[in-house]
């Protein structure tokens, strides 16, 4: 369980040398983090690695989320105990998910005759869109479950999306001007294509063959304090959009709760 630990916190040195965060979990090192909460005794050891069961497994259907979504479940349907996750608590992370390997084992949790567990489930599913073939089994279920019926006219309501944040009256924001083009493969280098899955390392070689000094300009225009808003004469031209894209957000969005190693809400 320490080596674990160790090599993780190793890790996290060698990252943040280029000034990133580790990697999202795997499935071999969630397995790891779900034997420390089951049997470690060090209470220092079991908040550190429920701190990264939370926020550092990728959501969905990866792999580490699979395991994060089984264990949670056992917890919420009372299956199994962990001192470290009452079944409530289990149900609200569950709901953090988005979809994927959760939906499962919130439908079930959604039945719990615990009146709590229930509701913080049909809490997590409005807003939960990932659903697939689940839908199915909530609209059947519907007929004779109270939750499940409020869940379908939630999403019927899209109160997923009117419970969102409104934008702004007002938005004061530092526009940073690339003259010209920018292209994808100039916020996306083809030459650094074996790092695009790795967002926040690949995000380093952007603008790195268009202009000089790029890590301090980039820094300069995050350090006002305010939104900074990309610009430039044509920009987004390539075949690379997503990954350019996914450079432009991780250097000026903001980090997405739950989500490790994306962002959110560039300009």
């Amino acid at each position: 369980m320490q080596t674990f630990i160790q090599e993780y916190q190793a890790t996290l040195q060698e990252r943040a040398k280029e000034n990133i965060p580790p990697l999202p979990l795997s499935a071999k090192q969630v397995k790891s983090v779900v034997e420390i909460l089951m049997h470690s005794q060090s209470s220092e050891e079991c908040a550190f690695v429920k701190d990264l069961l939370i926020q550092r497994v990728s959501p969905g259907v990866d792999e580490g989320a699979q395991v994060k979504a089984d264990f949670l479940g056992q917890i919420a349907l009372k299956k199994c105990v962990c001192a470290h996750f009452s079944p409530l608590e289990a149900v609200r992370y569950l709901g953090t998910m988005l979809g994927g390997y959760n939906v499962s084992p919130l439908i079930e949790a959604l039945q719990s005759t615990d009146t709590e567990v229930a509701k913080e489930a049909c809490k997590a599913l409005k807003s939960t869109l990932l659903v697939y073939n689940s839908f199915e089994t909530i609209a059947n279920l519907s007929k004779s479950n109270a939750l499940a019926k409020e869940v379908l006219e939630s999403w019927a309501n899209a109160e997923w999306f009117l419970n969102k944040p409104a934008l702004p009256e007002k938005l004061e924001l530092c526009v940073l001007k690339i003259d010209g083009e920018t292209n994808t493969d100039d916020l996306s280098p083809a030459s650094d294509a074996f790092t695009r899955s790795d967002i926040p390392l690949h995000a380093n070689a952007m603008l790195k063959n268009r202009i000089e000094n790029t890590a301090e300009r980039l820094q300069k225009a995050k350090s006002r304090g305010v939104p900074v808003v990309y610009v430039g004469d044509v920009v987004g031209t390539g075949s690379s959009r997503k990954s350019a894209t996914n450079s432009l957000m991780w250097h000026f969005g903001q980090d997405i709760p739950f989500v490790p190693n994306k962002r959110t809400g560039a300009w």
